[in-house]
């Protein structure tokens, strides 16, 4: 394999910019050949866009040819990795196919919608020797990694508690936008969307899970799946996590926090794009609040998007191009959608659920006779 990796990119709306951004960024490492996008204006506008980020940076631009059907893009033998970044539905078939086809696959986040589709993910990604990594970009924050080497410091001694809290607008006309959102066969609700990544983050910090239980509702958005639900774990450490996410905040986003709370620690990572601690406080003394906060924090981004797509994306190009593992394996992403599925599970069923769920699926969700 060459030294430069060559990348097609597989949907080209809302956040498929996030990627052009990182491969522009990444662009001693790899370059866009191929983009594809069910509406090809899309894949062209996505092109430009590339184009004059790489001009900027004063790079040349290869030729970059764009696709309405991914199989089609799946058959060049050119094609070392593909991004994912259609509705959420469809991503565990686009990268069976993709690992399949030979292609490393990066894909966004929630990987799957049930528990079997993200097993087969993983089951696939080692049967071919493909690398697999899911775009839970703010693992790569460097407020969160700071919190990350704290716990396995072990200086928050006894672990009590942990939050992950989502408080934030998704309004009628962003639902109406795309006929997808919300809906149990091709997204989730809140939490399945724009939740999950603090759900990563707290599962992540936390530990395994013994049983959660939840309770989630459609309130005000016209949407199949929850629009709000809040759940309480048990993790197998003993410790506690509360869940709470919502788009129905008014009149704009508020919040999204990540607290860690523990015997002799408290840590409570917030901003845009959890980018920034808000406390940072352990009985040990090695660090100073202040200082801890001038050393991670960084700008708001212009969006919810954040940063971690670039650094996800040189840690995966390092990955395949060294065959090592990537930093956010494709296990972490069946563990976040786990999550997310055993809430729904819980609801369905009006009680705790036990971990691992089992086989667990959005389609659950629904009534039999009203899946055909």
């Amino acid at each position: 394999m060459a030294d430069k990796l060559r990348f097609g990119i597989i949907g080209c709306g809302r956040v498929s910019p996030k990627h052009v951004e990182a491969l522009v960024n990444n662009f001693s490492k790899a370059e866009l050949v191929a983009l594809c996008d069910l509406q090809e204006e899309k894949a062209h506008e996505l092109k430009h866009r590339y184009a004059e980020q790489l001009e900027t940076k004063g790079f040349d631009v290869l030729e970059i040819t764009t696709y309405t059907d991914y199989l089609q893009m799946l058959s060049r033998p050119d094609i070392d990795v593909v991004s994912i970044a259609t509705y959420s539905g469809t991503h565990a078939r686009i990268a069976l196919d993709a690992m399949q086809a030979g292609k490393h696959v990066i894909v966004e986040k929630p990987m799957a919608l049930s528990t079997v589709d993200a097993q087969q993910m993983i089951d696939v990604a080692k049967t071919t020797g493909r690398k697999l990594t899911v775009c839970h970009q703010n693992r790569f924050n460097p407020p969160v990694r700071k919190l990350r080497e704290a716990l396995e410091q072990g200086r928050f001694g006894k672990l009590v508690h942990g939050v992950a809290v989502i408080r934030w607008n998704r309004n009628e006309e962003y639902y109406k936008q795309a006929a997808w959102r919300g809906t149990w066969k091709q997204d989730g609700g809140v939490l399945m969307n724009q939740g999950i990544h603090d759900i990563d983050l707290l599962q992540w910090m936390m530990g395994p899970i013994v049983r959660l239980y939840a309770e989630a509702d459609t309130f005000l958005r016209p949407i199949e799946a929850e629009d709000m639900g809040a759940a309480v774990l048990r993790f197998k450490n003993g410790a506690v996590g509360i869940i709470e996410g919502s788009a129905c905040i008014y009149p704009k986003n508020l919040e999204e926090t990540l607290s860690i709370f523990g015997e002799k620690g408290t840590v409570r990572i917030g901003g845009v794009a959890l980018n920034k601690v808000l406390d940072w406080k352990f009985a040990d003394g090695l660090d100073d609040e202040k200082q801890v906060k001038q050393l991670v924090n960084y700008e708001d981004p212009e969006s919810v998007y954040g940063y971690g797509h670039t650094p996800l994306y040189s840690d995966f190009i390092d990955a395949v191009l060294e065959n090592k593992e990537p930093y956010i394996h494709p296990e972490d992403g069946k563990k976040a959608v786990e999550v997310v599925l055993g809430i729904y599970k819980s609801r369905k069923l009006g009680a705790p659920v036990e971990f691992p769920i089992g086989e667990f699926s959005t389609l659950d969700m629904v009534e039999r006779e009203e899946r055909v």
